[in-house]
């Protein structure tokens, strides 16, 4: 099935509306989410008296990087981005990135898992009040997952690596109906598989949206954070301007399906794909473990449009690491506006969680290999923010001690300042389906997906535009939903 599939179940989808009816559940379209001005002004008044990470149903609404940047009762306005300054980064190029902390949840991945969740739930596919929904991941997309759950009264099982922070699992256990921790850190994406196969096995009424696989993920990363990042483009392009590349960590190939919204608006920019440089799968079909978490490792998901990849860049997690500490540590800080960074840029910087710092890394990479002047821009996603990594700073604490003004120097230098070309791969034709056929031996060989498939993603021109072109029907379906719930606010 290259669609997201939308078969309605007629019987099911009875007792989700009424379930819909008793929690006064409305439900956002694509369309709304894409564009919030659409969003009926009786949801945006109440939206007022709701704050972002409340467990109340309109929040669902929120699921938009249009959010206004604040913590309780905030609408609907333009972009949160933020742009690094060349000095900041080494690069005459103009590095900008959209801001995911003002996403209920702290998280992009909650619009991710709102993508996977609601075609299953519109359709009666999904019955929430039967069945668990079951997230698979490791660490955001579980919480993104766990809190569309309880926002839709779906119950949830979240699944993430043992090795992830504290933070994700104190919030998880307040939300998630149950919380699976599977071997391993951030890398270990199999044993996160092998606990579905389980779940599956058991007789248990339950339904796995897998990030790695499902369309419904790449989907709303496509037009929702895909047309952010347009509209961005165009905000900054100007008269001579033009977008040189977009920089995501692969991941679970939901954030990067907005390379190819944009490619197909500026078909010359480049998509380039990051990974941990201690676990370089898609650079030279390496294994490690890493310290980069959130995105994902040791296959190649069955939704990443390997054919539309330009660039592969591994990022070394003791960079990501160290630059954590001085962007976030007292010291760190205090040396950067030493430097003559603006004080307030300095403060924002803690809108970058690890993988953010890995995206501007491979940003700032990808600027430097092509020489980029200040007319070019080079786009990213900070994805979360260091909210969900403070205990990580206090590991490091205690392992390595006080962060110093020598520290911050050495990190400046070594791991911002002495960013270099290495560990890149410009992709021609043999380089992009060489990462193709590594999803052969996950998805063919281990998760039941078929050759005729994996064979069609690859030569099938219309397999990918089939996916995209699926928003229209999904929206109608949503507001006919709507229309038979008939809720009342």
């Amino acid at each position: 099935m290259t669609r997201i599939d939308l078969t309605v179940m007629h019987d099911r989808l009875e007792r989700t509306l009424q379930r819909v009816r008793d929690r006064k559940i409305i439900i956002p379209t694509f369309a709304q989410q894409r564009d919030p001005s659409l969003v009926p002004a009786d949801i945006q008044n109440r939206l007022k008296e709701i704050g972002l990470w409340d467990l109340h149903a309109l929040n669902l609404f929120r699921i938009t990087w249009h959010n206004e940047p604040k913590p309780f009762g905030g609408l609907f306005g333009g972009l949160n981005y933020l742009e690094f300054p060349s000095s900041f980064t080494g690069t005459e190029a103009r590095i900008v990135a959209l801001v995911g902390k003002w996403f209920p949840t702290g998280v992009h991945k909650v619009g991710a898992a709102f993508g996977c969740l609601v075609p299953r739930l519109i359709t009666g596919q999904f019955d929430p009040t039967t069945q668990k929904a079951v997230w698979p991941s490791t660490g955001n997309y579980c919480r993104g997952g766990a809190y569309d759950s309880y926002l839709l009264a779906c119950k949830s099982v979240a699944i993430l690596p043992e090795g992830m922070s504290k933070e994700r699992f104190d919030w998880l256990r307040n939300v998630a109906d149950e919380v699976i921790a599977t071997p391993g850190t951030e890398s270990n994406v199999k044993e996160i598989f092998d606990k579905c196969w389980e779940l599956r096995r058991s007789g248990e009424d339950l339904m796995i949206f897998n990030q790695f696989d499902e369309f419904g993920n790449y989907l709303w990363h496509y037009l929702i954070s895909g047309d952010a990042l347009e509209e961005l483009a165009h905000k900054l392009l100007g008269e001579k301007g033009q977008l040189a590349g977009f920089a995501s960590a692969t991941g679970s190939a939901g954030t990067i399906a907005a390379g190819d919204y944009l490619k197909q608006k500026f078909p010359g920019m480049k998509i380039i794909a990051s990974e941990a440089l201690q676990c370089p799968t898609l650079l030279n079909n390496g294994f490690g473990a890493h310290r980069i978490e959130g995105i994902g490792d040791k296959h190649v998901p069955w939704i990443h449009n390997s054919k539309n990849t330009d660039f592969i860049t591994a990022i070394d997690d003791n960079a990501v690491v160290n630059l954590a500490r001085l962007f976030n540590e007292p010291e760190g800080k205090q040396h950067l506006i030493d430097s003559g960074f603006e004080e307030d840029f300095v403060n924002q910087l803690d809108l970058l969680g690890f993988s953010s710092i890995s995206n501007l890394l491979t940003a700032i990479k990808f600027a430097k290999f092509y020489e980029l002047g200040e007319n070019d821009i080079v786009l990213t996603v900070l994805t979360d923010s260091m909210e969900l990594y403070q205990s990580r700073l206090t590991e490091m604490h205690e392992e390595f001690g006080q962060y110093s003004k020598e520290n911050a120097i050495a990190d400046e230098a070594r791991y911002l300042q002495g960013v270099t070309t290495d560990y890149m791969e410009e992709l021609g034709y043999w380089d992009r389906k060489r990462i193709h056929n590594l999803k052969y031996y996950t998805w063919v060989e281990q998760q039941g997906r078929t050759y005729e498939e994996i064979m069609a993603q690859w030569y099938e021109p219309d397999y990918w535009l089939e996916i995209q072109a699926q928003q229209p029907e999904i929206d109608a379906l949503i507001e006919e939903f709507n229309h038979k719930a008939k809720v009342q606010l």
